[in-house]
């Protein structure tokens, strides 16, 4: 995995509004903060995306999401939030180092998250679920 601005956060480099380090993660606020409270948790371990970590390492660094998400509900008491994990450019991803958002929303706070909604019909949802293989 290339240098990225997170390494680059976690290794001391860059100066950061650190929340929590653990084993697996490290979070901080995000520098662009979309509203108040926008936290990101970021893998201590180098891995690009979520597809690059075992599940240890996943399930430590959602602990840590879902504890930091309470903590952020009850310090910024926001109408919602919106937990966000995106993978590859094509899914949104802009840092190519896994993280994730935390981030408080508010009615009418001027974020937006919109897909096309396709409405198949269940026997394609369930040739779609058959592909899954677990």
């Amino acid at each position: 995995m290339s240098t990225t601005i997170f390494s680059r956060i976690i290794a001391g480099e860059v100066p950061c509004a650190k929340v929590y380090e653990d084993q697996h993660s490290f979070a901080f606020m995000d520098a662009g903060q979309v509203n108040p409270g926008h936290v990101i948790v970021a893998s201590k371990i180098p891995a690009e995306t979520l597809l690059d970590l075992d599940e240890e390492a996943v399930a430590g660094v959602f602990s840590v999401v879902a504890k930091i998400a309470k903590a952020v509900n009850e310090a910024f008491e926001p109408e919602g939030l919106t937990i966000l994990q995106a993978n590859m450019p094509a899914g949104w991803q802009t840092v190519p180092h896994m993280h994730v958002h935390i981030l408080p929303r508010h009615k009418d706070d001027g974020v937006a998250l919109s897909w096309p909604r396709k409405e198949p019909s269940i026997e394609e949802l369930r040739k779609l679920a058959a592909r899954i293989a677990l």
